[in-house]
């Protein structure tokens, strides 16, 4: 009972009422406002598994997860199995939530790391053929279809035929006795043809009347010679309607066969759109995904910047105030937090606000709460909020109060401890003694209020030691000055309070932690116009001591908001710095990959450029191992080779002009000071000379000045060390052939020649002598393509006429 009225304190309905607004299908709008709140924490982290996932799976998809199809069928299937025959519209509801279902399973299985996603839909049967067979059978409108079954589209035809006839006979009536007829018009009334005949001339076409139009003037009369293929018309229609319930009834025992199946469907389809729009209103909200901590592994409840959900949905949607945001930063140790200040403060909403971020991470709903959201898994929420007076039950606020607190304490238990039930009322466990770890919210609003302040005050410390030691968390409000000292004997205890603007007498709704709210009362009634004598008497009333308590808690008060300002400096200094290192970071990005997209391109142009001259070379080498050459066509060889080193060759860079060189009392200028200055000395063989500025003098470098017209000042050379004797290289050996220079791969192929060759070109110091023959030529060119691209092999020519001609090689090495 306590936890349902926990439930109507906190205004748990309307949240839910929130959320339905974002379900797609009828069944989901259900779910969300009669919300399950779970039992265990896995159920919990389950249920938030499955909102991360659609969340995370909405974000892929352009237009969401569609649910269109999908419509509340479980009464029809309960009527199925009872016998009922389902009509045409039960039936097409049945069909479109089948290819609804079918539809979500194949997004889900199309997409990666959905695992809950995908387990929820892995054993779903839609059954296709029981679609196919509902559509086969009733078409769009609903109506059973000529096509289900061969006997009805016999009845039909038949009732074509006959309603041919009777429209037929009845058109020759109207031309015949046009006269009589009110206008040349064919209805029905109750399944029978009629014509619109005048009443005074009703002779004139004998029949049955069947209806009168309201002034009496015409008749509708079924003319006696229509009335049998009138009665033979229902007869057929009743034979029709007869038929269509027999295809129906098919229908409706092949839905119930399923029944089992289709449940599970439907409650499948109903999860993934609590989950749906679970994901959608956490979006809405801007709110993030809950961790559940231990408090007993030592781990922080951190709540930053957390809004009350519907003060969000009233800004939104009804135009209210501006949500402010409240920081709840709580130890493991404190198991009670003392919330003081002034009515109307904001007190009340804080308690509501961590009650229902509380019940929103057990239903797997993000917390509208800024990154990290950790929070304890509560097993329950017990609140005692607002007054609760009834005349009829003759209960006052006070009394109230208690009734509800009994409640809590019932539903708390004993905590788990039974050394706890033999203490004495007295006595309660010190802060260092072992106690139970109890997994309870409590929420108190005004605790001990509505009575005498001693004995309420007395009584309200009693209560939160007593919730200290059984219950895991407790947030109590209060205007006793006495709960404040709670904190500095009991290390489990804490307070905080609601700042007041004294300038403006109204709250900033901000929660101040670690400092106790001080009485107002005074001051507020002091501002409202209340006599000065009556509140300076109020003053000698109230104490000097409390007076001075009130100050240093201002001073504290003052202080917190110096902090903060400076805080937030800082953090507006640290956001600027981190801006200005990204927009660094980025640009010398760009510069890094335009300079290696710069070196890229020109390693291409210089290797294509080197390509290009090595054709060139080879060319010119083909041209001269062609025949005998003479000294012209060497020359002409040296000739185009020296073109091509120049051509390819990169350009000698152009020698700056000669700078200046300062003497003294030159004036040139210093960039790097952005000054001008005067020479005092000349540079010395390090490149260093002094300077005047004004009344200062320094000595700097020849490099780090230049003259006013921007010339840089000629290097300092300084002396050659004296050259050392280089002993002159020996003259060249001639080329001559030997044995040991000489090679034979006569007979080889080309793959165990370039191997042979390899070896023998690494031992060579001079020319080798590479005997291959002529043969079919493929060994030859085998060698000199090995030959041309080898990096000891400066050149190679055939040998002369007396040592083989062209069926030798010779390979100069360099």
């Amino acid at each position: 009972m306590i936890q349902s009225e926990t439930l109507e304190l906190l205004e748990w309905h309307r949240l839910c009422q929130h959320l339905a607004t974002f379900a797609a299908t009828k069944l989901g709008a259900t779910a969300a406002r009669h919300l399950k709140i779970p039992d265990s924490q896995t159920e919990s982290e389950q249920l938030l598994e499955q909102t991360k996932e659609v969340y995370q799976l909405e974000t892929r998809l352009t237009t969401g997860l569609s649910f269109e199809g999908i419509q509340d069928i479980g009464d029809s299937l309960e009527r199925a199995e009872r016998g009922g025959i389902l009509t045409g519209d039960e039936l097409l509801a049945i069909a479109t939530t089948l290819a609804g279902v079918r539809n979500l399973r194949r997004v889900i299985d199309n997409q990666e790391d959905l695992p809950i996603l995908t387990e929820l839909v892995a054993d779903l049967r839609t059954y296709p053929e029981l679609e196919q067979e509902i559509h086969r059978c009733i078409d769009e409108r609903s109506q059973v279809t000529d096509r289900a079954s061969q006997k009805l589209g016999e009845i039909r035809t038949d009732l074509r035929r006959l309603r041919t006839q009777i429209t037929q006979k009845l058109q020759n009536i109207l031309q015949a006795k046009a006269g009589a007829v009110q206008e040349q018009l064919i209805t029905q009334r109750s399944d029978r043809f009629v014509i619109p005949v005048k009443a005074p001339q009703k002779d004139a076409i004998p029949g049955i009347v069947h209806d009168t139009s309201t002034s009496g003037a015409t008749l509708y009369v079924e003319p006696n010679s229509v009335v049998p293929l009138g009665n033979q018309l229902r007869q057929i229609i009743r034979r029709e309607q007869a038929e269509e319930e027999a295809v129906r009834r098919l229908l409706t025992e092949l839905v119930a066969a399923v029944k089992p199946d289709l449940e599970r469907l439907l409650a499948i389809a109903t999860t993934l759109d609590l989950a749906t729009a679970r994901s959608r209103y956490s979006y809405w909200l801007g709110a993030n995904p809950p961790r559940f901590i231990q408090r007993q592994d030592n781990e922080i409840i951190t709540l930053r910047k957390l809004r009350h959900p519907l003060l969000v949905w009233q800004q939104q949607h009804e135009q209210g105030q501006p949500v402010v945001p409240v920081d709840l930063l709580i130890s493991p140790q404190i198991r009670v937090v003392t919330i003081t200040g002034p009515n109307t403060g904001g007190k009340t909403v804080t308690l509501k606000t961590l009650g229902l971020a509380a019940l929103m991470a057990k239903v797997g709903l993000f917390v509208p709460a800024r990154e990290p959201v950790e929070i304890p898994w509560f097993d329950q929420v017990l609140a005692d909020i607002g007054d609760e007076q009834s005349l009829q039950q003759s209960l006052s606020t006070f009394s109230g109060h208690i009734r509800r607190i009994s409640r809590i304490l019932e539903a708390l238990g004993s905590g788990g401890d039974e050394g706890d039930e033999g203490e004495s009322n007295a006595s309660y466990p010190m802060p260092h003694a072992p106690c139970p770890m109890p997994n309870s919210l409590v929420l108190l609003d005004e605790v001990g209020a509505g009575t005498d302040p001693v004995e309420g005050s007395a009584l309200a410390i009693a209560l939160l030691q007593y919730l200290a030691n059984h219950a895991q968390l407790t947030i109590a409000t209060t205007h006793f000055g006495e709960l404040k000292a709670l904190k500095y004997e009991d290390e489990r205890f804490e307070n905080a309070s609601v700042e007041f603007d004294e300038s403006t007498l109204s709250p900033t709704y901000r929660l101040l932690w670690g400092i106790p709210g001080r009485s107002n009362a005074l001051t507020i009634a002091l501002r409202l116009g209340l006599k000065p004598e009556v509140v300076e008497e109020a003053k000698t009333q109230v104490g000097q001591a409390t007076d001075e308590v009130n100050q240093v808690i201002a001073g504290l008060e003052a202080q917190r908001r110096r902090q903060e300002t400076k805080a937030a400096e800082a953090q507006s200094l640290l956001q600027q710095a981190e801006r200005l290192y990204k927009e660094v970071s980025a640009k010398a990005a760009s510069l890094e990959e335009r300079e290696s997209s710069l070196r890229a391109s020109q390693e291409v142009a210089v290797q294509q450029a080197i390509a290009q001259a090595k054709s060139e070379i080879a060319q010119v080498i083909r041209r001269l191992q062609k025949g005998t050459p003479t000294a012209q066509e060497a020359q002409q060889a040296t000739n185009a080779l020296n073109q091509i080193g120049q051509q390819y060759q990169p350009a000698t860079p152009v020698k700056p002009k000669a700078g200046f060189m300062p003497k003294v009392g030159d004036r040139l200028r210093v960039p790097k000071l952005g000054q001008i200055a005067e020479v005092i000395t000349a540079p010395d063989q390090d490149g260093e000379l002094s300077v005047r500025f004004g009344l200062m003098k320094m000595t700097v470098k020849l490099q780090d000045v230049e003259s006013l017209d921007g010339q840089k000042p000629e290097p300092v050379v300084k002396p050659k060390p004296a050259p050392v004797a280089v002993t002159p290289p020996p003259q060249s050996v001639p080329e001559i052939r030997t044995s040991q220079n000489t090679i034979d791969l006569r007979g080889k192929r080309v793959a165990d020649a370039e191997y042979i060759l390899d070896k023998a070109i690494s031992e060579a110091t001079g020319p080798v002598w590479i005997i291959h023959g002529y043969g079919t030529g493929k060994l030859r060119q085998g060698v000199h393509a090995f030959l041309q691209q080898h990096s000891r092999v400066n050149n190679y020519e055939p040998a002369e006429q007396a040592d083989g001609g062209t069926g030798v090689t010779i390979a100069h090495i360099n």
